[in-house]
């Protein structure tokens, strides 16, 4: 059971949708159709692609992860850490369901878990974690400074809060989902609660099937 949002979480995930702009009207790149006005069931759109800056991580496969991994496809980023007790694990759950669906219509769907606790989430838990859900979901995470500077350019934020052991603290993080185009930009921000049909509805209708 999830618990109940407190006072810091929901403090962080408003001054996320405050960094990130979101508005209501939107229009955005679609491989085949140009300024089409789009509106999604589960989040928003912008009403302009924001531009991702250069970032440099790590894959949980040890490779580097940077802003060209985005290019070419659809791709939702989702922020958390394997320890998160709830939000995380539920959210994957349900995109893992999302991605079984859209594998059998052909579409393809990158989802990127991007882990803010380095401290403890190295390569190898990170790769366990992510596989449990999906061996085809990306983990990745990186030095503090390349996370700061990747969330301010896309809209999240996050903090380490104490808990009952230096070794046993919580990480406060943004909730929404990043919504990002082929052309390796934001093109909008998927927000709780968030609910299946809705979410296969719209990645259904954003997504291209391949031949």
């Amino acid at each position: 059971m999830s618990k109940p949002i407190g006072p810091m979480r929901s403090a962080l995930l408003a001054c996320a949708a405050l960094a990130a702009g979101i508005v209501t009207a939107s229009f955005l790149f679609k491989p085949d159709v140009e300024n089409e006005k789009i509106e999604l069931k589960s989040g928003t759109y912008l009403p302009q692609a924001r531009q991702i800056p250069d970032f440099s991580l790590t894959r949980d496969d040890g490779e580097p992860f940077d802003k060209s991994q985005l290019m070419g496809q659809w791709s939702v980023i989702f922020v958390g850490f394997t320890h998160c007790p709830d939000v995380c694990p539920n959210t994957l759950g349900l995109l893992k369901t999302v991605n079984k669906k859209l594998k059998a219509q052909k579409q393809n769907l990158q989802v990127v878990f991007l882990s803010v606790d380095p401290e403890r989430d190295n390569i190898d838990a990170l790769k366990r974690y992510v596989d449990f859900f999906d061996p085809d979901f990306v983990g990745a995470t990186g030095e503090n400074e390349e996370l700061e500077k990747l969330g301010k350019g896309v809209g999240f934020v996050y903090m380490k809060t104490p808990g009952s052991s230096a070794e046993n603290y919580n990480m406060d993080h943004s909730a929404a989902l990043i919504l990002v185009n082929p052309k390796a930009q934001v093109a909008g921000y998927i927000t709780p609660p968030l609910k299946l049909d809705e979410l296969i509805d719209d990645f259904s209708a954003l997504i291209p099937t391949q031949s």
